[in-house]
């Protein structure tokens, strides 16, 4: 016990580093505390298989999540436009209506509203483009603490951290229901991209996977209504479940598939009401489209893509090669569903980290935490990609390296380059031993 004492101090030391002393400007430390974490992480999770130590390393893991509470976020400037659109909220305003640029530039600024917290957002001339459910809990962190940005950071930290308690339950017991080793749940728990990036960084990936983890606890239960609501609060936390939802119409039958997708409609309309005006459709689908069309970071296959259309044309073409990777992405996630079709409905885990891992070698922009999702699927699988995947996304903070912005493409090709070279690994190697 007393190597594990150790092991867990070492955790806590490099989780208070990674949360309170490292920048992301200083890369050479970020990533030498981050690779010290994920190597132990990775003995920890494919070593220990004691149900003792196993609970010991669940509650270890809850509590690096606790010690995050009070760090501002350090590697992500996310947190600032929560807060903007969560004070909107509070003072009456619709979050879609205008442009943070609009209220500086017309002096219509309630007192939270200030300029310094308008000089913090990284995307000051895009409309918002989050989905109701986390739009509420903006609103209420901004709520309680109306003018303080650590206290608002700290109740949506507080949301998060119930959220990930609760997804590690879920994940107990969905192991024990599939019938796969308990272990497999320190693969999500001790995760720290999970730990850094959901409660450390404020992300609401943490809001999603719980709704999807309770959405899919209640489908294997069959329950279907309960089911389809809380795929409805997992799309309203992010948008990204949108992509599962095909492999649903092939699982369950007509009259549970109508059931289920109406229920879905009718909660979706139910929780954007409130924010549906003259302004919504059109602002929203604006900043969809801009994800699509020109954001750019940290991608693979659309990099590739760029670079040819840079020999072709002699420039950018993001604006036609996003939406053309997001046709491809759309139709490889409908032929896996059909494909899919006849597997049980337990199976579903897999072909949800089939679908996001297509989607996001195709994407325009793959922020590191959007891996969390991955992660959480994994550990329902017998594919460890997702976990490698976790390890070297952390090359892409590179890109802020001494606060100056600049990818740098031979990283990026040494992460994508890593990942593919596990997952040939495990498809062709490691998969075949087992035949």
């Amino acid at each position: 016990m007393q190597r594990h004492i150790l092991i867990s101090s070492f955790l806590i030391l490099l989780t208070i580093i990674l949360g309170y002393v490292v920048e992301r400007s200083n890369f050479v430390l970020l990533i030498g505390n981050y690779t010290l974490f994920f190597i132990i992480y990775w003995f920890i999770s494919n070593r220990i298989e004691n149900p003792k130590y196993i609970r010991f390393y669940i509650a270890i893991s809850i509590l690096l999540r606790i010690i995050l509470l009070f760090s501002l976020p350090n590697l992500s400037e996310d947190c600032y436009r929560f807060i903007w659109d969560g004070r909107l909220i509070i003072n009456g305003l619709n979050p879609f209506e205008q442009l943070p640029s609009y209220y500086i530039e017309n002096k219509i600024l309630p007192e939270s509203l200030t300029s310094e917290l308008y000089a913090q957002l990284n995307s000051k001339l895009y409309f918002t483009v989050y989905p109701p459910v986390a739009q509420a809990v903006f609103a209420i962190a901004c709520w309680i603490f109306p003018k303080s940005i650590l206290g608002s950071i700290v109740i949506m930290k507080l949301i998060l951290l119930v959220a990930e308690i609760g997804s590690i339950l879920l994940i107990i017991k969905l192991l024990k229901e599939i019938k796969l080793p308990e272990k497999n749940v320190l693969l999500y728990t001790l995760n720290p991209l999970v730990i850094i990036e959901t409660v450390g960084n404020v992300h609401f990936e943490g809001l999603l996977i719980f709704f999807l983890l309770l959405s899919f606890w209640l489908l294997v239960k069959f329950n279907w209504v309960g089911s389809a609501i809380t795929m409805t609060l997992a799309i309203a936390s992010k948008l990204i479940p949108l992509l599962f939802l095909p492999f649903l119409i092939t699982k369950l039958n007509f009259k549970r598939s109508m059931l289920y997708f109406l229920v879905i409609g009718i909660t979706l309309l139910i929780l954007f009401f409130p924010l549906i005006n003259s302004f919504f459709f059109n602002h929203f689908g604006e900043s969809l489209n801009l994800y699509f069309r020109q954001f750019e970071f940290n991608a693979s296959a659309y990099y590739i893509a760029r670079w040819i259309g840079y020999q072709i044309e002699g420039h950018n073409l993001v604006a036609t090669i996003g939406p053309a990777l997001a046709i491809i992405t759309f139709l490889s996630i409908i032929t896996l569903a059909i494909q899919k079709r006849k597997e049980d409905i337990r199976n579903l885990p897999e072909s949800w980290l089939f679908a996001i891992s297509i989607y996001l070698l195709f994407a325009t922009t793959v922020h590191p935490w959007y891996l969390t999702l991955l992660v959480a699927l994994s550990v329902f699988t017998k594919w460890r990609y997702a976990m490698v995947w976790s390890g070297v996304a952390i090359l892409s903070h590179s890109h802020y390296w001494n606060d100056i912005f600049k990818e740098n493409y031979g990283l990026i090709a040494m992460e994508y380059g890593f990942v593919m070279l596990f997952v040939m690994y495990e498809f062709f190697v490691k998969n075949s031993k087992k035949v």
